[in-house]
Formats: C-alpha cells, sequence, structure tokens
C-alpha cells in the first residue's frame, strides 16, 4: 500500500510546486512515486516541465505522473457499470446509454478522482501517490467520502428496515428479484450482497484515511495573514473528515515565533523559492512519516467515557454538538462528523463538553 500525500492551502500559496517537489524528492530516495495531477488546464505541466496524460507516464527515475481527467475517468466507470449490469441482469438496458455522452455533473470529479487514486494504490506499483488537488474544501470533502457515505448506508438501511414501506415490501423482494435479475436473492442475501461490497470498499477507505502511515495532509502557507487564516480553517476543516496534519509548509517565508504559536503543536517547515532548481526546495521539505506523530483527529476512551476531538483553526462559537439519533454529530468549518461510538457508549446520552487547548472534550 502506498502513502498518500495531499497539500491544503489558499490558492497562489504554492502547493502544485510543494507537490512536485515532494514527488521528486520521493523519487531520489527510490520510492516508487505517483505524481497526481487534478488540475486539467496546461498550468500543471508548465510547472511539471512535461506534457502529463491521462495514463501514468515515467517523467524521471521511479517517478510517474498522471493529469486526471474527468471525462475519461467517467467514461471508464460507465463501462464498469454497464459490465455489472450485464452480469445480473438478464436484459441489459444501458448498452445503448454510451460514456463518452455523459456530461459532468457537479461533484463527479472529485469522487471520480478519489477511485482513480483508490485503484492507483490498489494496483501496488507505488510506493507514494502524491496528489495535487484544489486545496480546499472540495479536496477535504473527496477524502471524507468513505466516513459520510458509510453513515448514508448505515442509517438509512436501518431507517428503511423498521419502516412500514420496507416491511411491506420486503415479501415481494425475493420474487421480483428471480422474475428480473438472472438470479434468485432473498430479501436479506440480496441487502447482504450489496452491503457487503459497499461497505468494506467504505470501510478500508475511512481506516486508511485514519491512517497517518497511509494518507496525510500538509498546510501550505506563506507569511500572508489570509493565508495563514485558510491554512488554520483547513488544519480544523481536516480533523472534520479524520484527516492527520503533519505538518506546516511556510513557502518563501521566514518562520516566526508568531507563526510557530499559530500552528500549535505541530510543526512549521519554512521552504526556499525553486526558481529553476528543485534542489534547495526538495532539501528542505521535511521527514513526511513524522507526520503520525501529529495529534489524532479523535480519540475515544471508553474508561474514562470520553470522547477527545482536535478542531484547532476554530474557538467553541464555531463548534456545535447535536444529538439527534444514536450517534453524536460536531458541525465545524461547514463540515459535519457523525461519530460512530464503540458498544459502550452508543446509545449514551451526553452528560458534558467543554472545548479546551484546541480540543472538544465530550463526557458521557
Amino acid at each position: 500500500m502506498a502513502l498518500i500525500l495531499t497539500f491544503l492551502g489558499k490558492g497562489g500559496t504554492g502547493r502544485t510546486t510543494i507537490a512536485i517537489a515532494t514527488a521528486k524528492k520521493l523519487a531520489s530516495l527510490g520510492q516508487r512515486v505517483l505524481l497526481v495531477g487534478q488540475d486539467p488546464t496546461p498550468a500543471f505541466g508548465l510547472l511539471l516541465g512535461v506534457s502529463p496524460d491521462s495514463h501514468p507516464q515515467d517523467i524521471g527515475a521511479n517517478l510517474q505522473a498522471v493529469q486526471l481527467q474527468s471525462t475519461i475517468l467517467l467514461e471508464r466507470s460507465w463501462e464498469e457499470v454497464k459490465k455489472l449490469e450485464a452480469q445480473y441482469l438478464r436484459s441489459p438496458t444501458l448498452n445503448s446509454v454510451f460514456g463518452q455522452e455523459l456530461g459532468i455533473l457537479p461533484g463527479m470529479d472529485t469522487a471520480l478522482a478519489l477511485n482513480a487514486i483508490r485503484e492507483y494504490d490498489r494496483s501496488g506499483k507505488y510506493d507514494a501517490i502524491i496528489y495535487d488537488g484544489s486545496g480546499n474544501q472540495d479536496t477535504l470533502r473527496m477524502l471524507g467520502m468513505p466516513e459520510i457515505l458509510s453513515w448514508y448506508l448505515r442509517r438509512f438501511r436501518q431507517v428503511l428496515a423498521d419502516s412500514d414501506v420496507g416491511k411491506a415490501l420486503s415479501p415481494f423482494i425475493q420474487p421480483v428479484t428471480s422474475a428480473i435479475l438472472n438470479v434468485s436473492f432473498s430479501s436479506d442475501s440480496l441487502g447482504k450482497s450489496a452491503n457487503n461490497e459497499s461497505g468494506e470498499i467504505l470501510e478500508q477507505g475511512k481506516t486508511a484515511i485514519a491512517d497517518p502511515h497511509r494518507v496525510a495532509c500538509y498546510l501550505v502557507t506563506t507569511d500572508n495573514p489570509a493565508a495563514i487564516a485558510a491554512a488554520q480553517y483547513f488544519w480544523g476543516s481536516a480533523q472534520q473528515v479524520g484527516l492527520t496534519v503533519g505538518g506546516v509548509l511556510l513557502n518563501q517565508s521566514l518562520t516566526t515565533e508568531t507563526i510557530v504559536n499559530q500552528f500549535a503543536p505541530i510543526a512549521v517547515t519554512s521552504l526556499p523559492s525553486a526558481r529553476g532548481d528543485w534542489q534547495p526546495l526538495m532539501d528542505a521539505l521535511p521527514d513526511f512519516k513524522q507526520a503520525a506523530k501529529a495529534p489524532k483527529p479523535i480519540t475515544i476512551d471508553t474508561g474514562t467515557r470520553q470522547v477527545r476531538l482536535f478542531l484547532p483553526g476554530f474557538d467553541k462559537k464555531q463548534v456545535k454538538l447535536t444529538q439527534y439519533g444514536p450517534e453524536v454529530t460536531i458541525e465545524a468549518g461547514d463540515q459535519r462528523r457523525n461519530i460512530f461510538l464503540p458498544s459502550q457508549l452508543s446509545g449514551q446520552s451526553v452528560k458534558g463538553a467543554k472545548f479546551q487547548d484546541k480540543y472538544l472534550i465530550i463526557s458521557f
């Protein structure tokens, strides 16, 4: 499995340059690296010095690059959908719809990008995958998809099963599927077959995002106050999707005590300009394996009956805690996180909460 790295920060802070330098550095250390660019414009290729393709291509020793193109990714995914339909249905209906006809709907590009990264990771060809995305909330929502979709699957599956509609339809599922599908499923086996496959993929994604040895991000900023404020905001928002922020890359700026304090306890690394020579920038980059030492986004202690959420970049007025259903919901930074509690705490009411030293501490 590869280490997947990405970078968050305000536009114009040098995220793409740093992503390229990171890919070059890891490749120079003998790691097999894939640099993934999301920007479909020529800007990515100009900085890289080559014209990347929609398929990975060699651009240096141990280094490949690919420029994601949503239309091509959609075509490939549509062909997979048609194969699945042909596998399960006697009379496929999607054969007359071609992937080349499909347009990109809002949100499709990030979902397609996440699936592409998952497939590159699963190929086993790479030790590190460097993803140069939008570096903002879109990237965070993309990486948060496994967590969010698993909640929808978990929550609405149970709601449907408990509803009068679900109970009324249950006796008809087996005969209907026998008549329409080329298989014979009971209501239980049909649900388990679909849920097991999708649930397994989502669980793999959640496990990877929660493991800083597998997925981590770094904040990119300059000494500009607006850039620093944006980086702090993304820092807190990253915790809401369970993503570890390994440190801060202060691009073309000198480290000051004020900046260090603004991002404590994670490390701040000052970086020089590339200016046509990548080596000084590569040498200044931190050891990305140290991301595992950063604070964990969430810690659950069943002994003390407490949940601790690391929420830097926010104050207590910006954090909202609710408990409408069986799980606790935390709202911060235009993100909602539903905390799936262990059996010892599941169904228990929140008895208290306090915001202290960048942590939201919830007691049950």
